[in-house]
């Protein structure tokens, strides 16, 4: 799926400060405007048609440091004269991810995002419990539940590489976009629930590994 202009503003409106959230999940991505990824189709939970491209903006608040790691594949082996040989065959990424006291819910009710602003709706009733709009820990859980195979992992952080046939984009233009595309799994999902809340939400302790497919 092509991401139109009115996708690459929704997903400007969804950033609360300068830069996005650190991560977002999707099913779907594309980069051929400009080079800047963005996630395609309909955020996830919405009031949409099922069986539609989604995409789940993670939260900030709360959150450990996203802890990063990879994994060198092939094999070496020690030659006669002493010197080891490698044959590598890929590198494979693996994410830990942790929030702490995370609301279960993003707001307390439907924020029914604008398609062309990604901003929500005006209503003086509706509270917003996450700091900066992501996920809830419920949510979290619900993508989980929906996604028992691959899916593309977009993260926002100043690791800039160049993509083909966009060099002209220096490293400098990129802080304010996704950076970084994975295709991952969950590998290991787990919450505790920390403090309920009397009538509008609780506080989750959540916990997740990704795997690079």
């Amino acid at each position: 799926m092509v991401a139109t202009e009115q996708q690459l503003n929704y997903i400007s409106g969804r950033k609360k400060y300068a830069r996005p959230q650190a991560i977002a999940f999707a099913e779907g991505y594309d980069s051929s405007q400009s080079g800047i990824l963005v996630p395609t189709g309909y955020e996830f939970n919405s009031e949409v048609a099922d069986n539609l491209e989604t995409f789940m903006i993670l939260s900030d608040h709360n959150r450990s440091p996203i802890d990063v790691s990879s994994q060198r594949l092939g094999t070496r082996e020690r030659m006669i004269n002493g010197r080891m040989r490698a044959y590598h065959i890929d590198d494979k990424k693996s994410i830990r991810l942790s929030w702490q006291a995370l609301p279960s819910r993003s707001y307390s009710s439907s924020p029914e995002f604008v398609a062309a602003t990604g901003l929500p709706t005006t209503n003086a009733s509706r509270t917003e419990y996450t700091a900066d709009g992501g996920a809830g820990g419920s949510e979290l859980k619900n993508w989980y539940d929906d996604h028992v195979g691959s899916f593309w992992v977009l993260l926002a952080y100043d690791n800039y590489t160049d993509l083909q046939g966009y060099q002209d984009i220096t490293k400098y233009d990129r802080l304010a976009q996704y950076t970084e595309a994975v295709e991952m799994y969950i590998s290991d999902f787990s919450y505790t629930v920390e403090k309920r809340g009397s009538t509008n939400h609780d506080l989750w302790s959540v916990s997740m590994s990704l795997e690079e497919a």
